[in-house]
């Protein structure tokens, strides 16, 4: 990446977003990051954290104090100037993701905090590229194999945050034909595949957590099915592809689904982590639809540590064609690996900090 960029980014000091300004910091460049005034602290620690693993200087990381739920994205005047003036490249990741939101606030900050970035981007003077995360659940209710090429459809969804990232990435879709843009669509983001490093225990950590609870005994009945794959990435695999096609000009105008090619039915991810916690497989299972019920009973979140809200992406019958990024990544040497390559890593993660 050429030392003259400057990168505009939303969502720092998250987890995806901080360590993806810490890998790019990396190849140079400066960096204007929007932080809400709540985490403005916390921000500006990691920022030294960073500057002094990158050998960077803290001068080269600006915060800019704003919300991207507001005009102008909350910023004075002057650093609205300022973004517009000088980034070269967007990387939009702010969004609320709970599955649990109430519609208000995730269309307030995935809908019109979005069109608000989108703003920005057009306003920007020497625009180079806008990256767009997204997910692969705008596909909400569909079934069946969903294409990068795919978006618009009226299959319903399964909560607000489903629905509010579908209307933020139907406008910026809108914008594609006039802006150097590529839409990211992540899975399931879990830990780094190397460290097992994460800030948030959820997805996949729900099953790792239940398990935990009485490894001898969950582990015998597997609440898995051969149907439904539940897509897992590794945040590194995320990172380093983001991180890789920062300037590529070959995923201008393109939606990539960042997942994995060839994921594991939850049937079989049971198994993997059951493997790994207890040294065997399950013994016994339960038809999908059974243990669906229980799992949406009103004890069961107290028992599992499955929440509601979570139960319906264990029976998701989507998969996530990956045409265009895993040609794209594959060329620069990057693919997602095999969650059984680094399952002992996020386990290992999870029971050491309580997951």
């Amino acid at each position: 990446m050429s030392t003259g960029e400057t990168i505009f980014v939303t969502g720092f000091p998250g987890f995806i977003a901080s360590r993806l300004v810490r890998r790019l910091a990396q190849d140079g460049g400066k960096f204007l990051l929007l932080v809400q005034p709540a985490f403005v602290r916390q921000a500006r620690a990691d920022l030294e954290e960073i500057a002094r693993e990158t050998r960077r200087t803290v001068e080269d990381f600006r915060i800019l104090e704003g919300d991207i739920s507001r005009n102008n994205l909350g910023l004075s005047s002057h650093d609205w100037e300022t973004a517009r003036a000088d980034s070269t490249i967007i990387f939009h990741l702010a969004a609320l993701y709970d599955l649990a939101t109430a519609r208000e606030p995730a269309m307030n900050v995935n809908v019109t905090g979005t069109y608000n970035v989108n703003l920005l981007a057009k306003s920007v003077r020497s625009l180079r590229h806008y990256h767009y995360v997204s997910t692969c659940y705008v596909a909400g209710k569909r079934r069946g194999r969903i294409l990068e090429t795919e978006l618009e459809h009226d299959a319903g969804f399964r909560n607000y945050y489903e629905e509010t990232k579908y209307l933020a990435e139907t406008d910026v879709e809108e914008i594609k034909p006039d802006l150097p843009i590529t839409i990211h669509r992540p899975s399931v983001v879990c830990g780094d595949s190397v460290t097992g490093e994460t800030k948030k225990f959820d997805g996949v950590y729900y099953l790792i957590r239940y398990l935990l609870k009485s490894p001898r005994l969950f582990s015998i009945l597997n609440i898995g099915n051969r149907e439904v794959r539940l897509n897992l990435v590794p945040v590194d695999f995320v990172v380093e592809s983001l991180a890789t096609l920062a300037r590529d000009e070959r995923a201008l105008g393109k939606t990539l689904h960042l997942s994995d090619p060839n994921p594991l039915s939850t049937r079989e991810l049971f198994d993997v982590i059951a493997q790994e916690i207890v040294g065997h497989r399950s013994r016994l299972s339960l038809p999908a639809s059974v243990v669906e019920l229980g799992l949406m009973s009103p004890p069961s979140p107290a028992l599992t540590g499955l929440p509601h809200s979570a139960v319906p992406y264990f029976f998701i019958e989507q998969t996530y064609d990956t045409q265009q990024a895993s040609e794209l990544l594959s060329s620069l040497g990057i693919t997602c690996p095999s969650f059984q390559s680094y399952v002992h890593n996020i386990v290992t993660y999870a029971t050491g900090h309580n997951a």
